[in-house]
């Protein structure tokens, strides 16, 4: 396609956007502006400019919406062309990094990454060889503040320097003596991804200009979301040629806690001098009532870029503000709402409609509600399949074959089944670890560790050091993945020994029919892979896969009212969204308030705003349950925004009418169903 055949496609902002190749160019894209193919045809105009498309480098934040780009991108240019541009996330893009270049810095190419737990793991080792009582001592807070920490490029010497209490002190120390036993296990926390890529451009600049001369033009996606590290990783990498082109809204910042700093994008223009600025204010979502209510209330904010937007989407139904009794009334009325819109309005099926919340917590009663009213509903954000423990202890013994330096998986699963190894042999890898600075699997396969052993012990020990040498061989040649996991984890005894894990035999039989489905998402895997996969890119692909990647695989296809919070909701949209509890203390959140920063929460009730095509109702009950108890609830403040001119106010018994007769028959029919059900 020529070049001016692709900027004709977009309107005159979005093509202004595609079409500026060279220099920093800032685009402040609105919700529902369309962001996604300003990127795309951007890269196609590139492409089409002769730029070769190995030097082109998109970074987002989730698998989702970089699988989204090349798929637009594919339709608009050569497929094989399309797949030569590198697109993916700041952590896929820097493991991609370290998978060549970390030896540099100490480490083996085959390092794994600590997941939350095995984080806590070390955690706990590390307050234990401190001597610090890890039983009494906040070490989720201590996570979270190494977590931060890293996110703003501080080394443990930088955080013991900054340190100005005696908790940051000895959360310093901790994070010092954590540092040490991760790079002993070869291992790396989620954080640590971006720490070491910029470590390793700081310490070897050919290492730098090699990746600089490589991707010479740079496209960053929801920019408002970059934290310090990945800002600075971006402004090594764009170097004096400064081709870097990002994308954002910062009326959608509302990351914060994840580290998040909206300075990145507000600043753009200081950081970057003779940055161009586009603004897309063309909403291609929702009709003009819900963009007017959404600039009345960000317009509120005064730490911004201005921007307004409209749409040629017509007026549509107004912004309905619905003030109920009590917190069941709510669930009640929005109830009763989907079931006379379904049938007002036949075009409109379950997965239209969406209930969005500040907490989880207050999904219970709505969830018991739909339940009563025979309402198929999905609730994102529940237990994660990937975080269950029959799960984890399954990506244990795989992450052990990758890198047998991980101590946090061997400790996990030595006794999972029972294999006849007591806490005394795990007691003496432990002395031996601390002793020789050897790995406890190195450990456990030597014959002078297993002469200390009971013979039944030993015996167990060498089986299990076997089983892994056979299996490690095996899983050096790519491909057939699922087939020799399977095998694998029969012969290590993992399958056979749910039950001796679990008790319970209905228990365990569950789990083991969650492994089984652990498999077949391997097999899943396989199948969208143009190249036989390996374990380690398997295992890579499980620690990089994103929340919102989990949000798409919890709504999916099936025609069910989806239930989730606001944070998880952005990016999505639906034709009817009801947010419930706008009450001061529940949206905005009581910290924000106690704070006196509620910038953050406006935002994000911006973003709930922005999620509706089509209706919209803002609900409030007059008085709510919390914490077992009932109290009076004042508005939310937010709704004091919302004049008559850009929102209806009423109650649920304006806008609910007379059940008809067939309603009030199928009613019926669902109470004797349910009560049938229970007998």
């Amino acid at each position: 396609m020529e070049k001016d055949e692709i900027l004709k496609q977009l309107n005159p902002e979005q093509a202004s956007a595609a079409g500026t190749v060279n220099g920093p160019v800032l685009v402040l894209a609105g919700a529902g502006t369309g962001k996604t193919r300003v990127i795309t045809f951007r890269i196609a105009y590139m492409l089409a400019c002769g730029i070769p498309p190995q030097m082109i480098l998109g970074m987002t934040f989730t698998n989702k919406a970089a699988r989204e780009m090349r798929e637009r991108l594919a339709q608009l240019v050569q497929p094989q062309i399309a797949r030569k541009v590198t697109l993916g996330t700041f952590h896929s893009f820097c493991i991609k990094i370290l998978r060549r270049d970390i030896a540099k810095l100490g480490y083996l190419p085959s390092f794994t990454i600590a997941d939350e737990s095995d984080q806590q793991g070390v955690l706990k080792q590390a307050a234990g060889q401190l001597g610090c009582n890890y039983e009494g001592f906040p070490l989720g807070e201590v996570q979270s503040m190494i977590g931060r920490w890293k996110n703003k490029l501080f080394f443990p010497e930088d955080a013991r320097r900054h340190a100005d209490t005696t908790f940051e002190a000895t959360a310093a120390q901790l994070y010092e003596e954590y540092q040490t036993l991760l790079e002993m296990q070869n291992s790396l926390d989620f954080d640590d991804m971006l720490l070491l890529v910029y470590r390793l451009f700081t310490e070897h600049p050919d290492v730098l200009e090699r990746y600089r001369e490589t991707y010479q033009y740079l496209l960053i996606d929801e920019y408002q979301d970059t934290n310090a590290a990945q800002f600075t990783i971006v402004k090594l990498l764009t170097g004096d040629r400064c081709n870097l082109c990002v994308v954002g809204d910062d009326d959608q910042s509302i990351y914060s806690w994840r580290g998040a700093d909206i300075s990145n994008i507000l600043g753009f223009p200081d950081h970057f001098p003779g940055a161009k600025v586009v603004k897309l204010e063309q909403n291609y979502r929702s009709t003009t009532s819900i963009l007017n209510a959404a600039n009345v209330v960000i317009g509120s904010n005064a730490n911004r870029h201005e921007k307004q937007l409209w749409s040629n989407l017509g007026d549509g139904e107004p912004v309905k503000i619905v003030t109920t009794e009590n917190g069941e009334s709510e669930a009640e009325f929005i109830g009763s709402m989907i079931t006379q819109m379904k049938n007002d309005k036949p075009e409109l099926r379950y997965q239209d409609f969406a209930i969005l919340y500040r907490s989880n917590h207050l999904s219970r009663q709505l969830e018991q509600t739909l339940r009563r009213q025979q309402i198929p509903y999905r609730l994102v954000g529940g237990q994660e399949f990937f975080k269950r423990r029959e799960i984890k202890d399954a990506v244990a013994y795989l992450k052990l074959l990758v890198n047998p330096c991980d101590d946090q998986s061997l400790l996990r699963i030595l006794g999972t089944p029972p294999r006849g190894l007591a806490q005394k042999a795990v007691d003496s890898l432990k002395t031996g670890r601390r002793a020789k600075h050897k790995p406890m699997f190195e450990l456990l396969a030597e014959e002078e560790f297993q002469k200390e052993l009971t013979p039944k012990a030993a015996a167990a020990a060498r089986e299990f050091a076997e089983v892994y040498a056979k299996y490690k061989e095996r899983f050096a040649e790519p491909g057939a993945l699922a087939w020799k996991i399977t095998e694998f984890l029969k012969e290590i005894g993992y399958l056979d020994g749910l039950q001796r894990i679990y008790k319970d035999l209905k228990d365990a039989m569950k789990r083991r029919e969650n492994v089984d489905e652990f498999i077949t998402a391997i097999t899943q895997y396989e199948e969208r892979q143009a190249e036989p996969p390996t374990l380690e890119a398997y295992l890579e692909n499980l620690a990089l896969l994103e929340e919102s990647d989990k949000v798409e695989e919890e709504t999916g296809t099936v025609d069910a009212v989806t239930l989730m919070t606001v944070h998880a909701s952005k990016g999505l949209e639906f034709p009817v969204v009801f947010v419930v509890a706008m009450e001061r203390n529940i949206f905005p959140h009581e910290r924000a308030l106690e704070e006196g920063s509620v910038e953050e929460e406006l935002r994000l009730f911006y973003v709930a705003i922005t999620r509706a095509r089509k209706y919209l109702y803002l609900l409030r009950a007059k008085e709510r349950m919390q914490r077992g108890i009932t109290r009076a609830t004042l508005p939310s403040p937010f709704l004091h925004l919302l004049t008559d001119e850009v929102a209806e106010r009423t109650t649920p018994e304006e806008l609910l009418r007379p059940a008809s007769e067939d309603e009030v028959r199928q009613a019926f029919a669902n109470i004797f169903k349910i009560l049938k059900s229970d007998q």
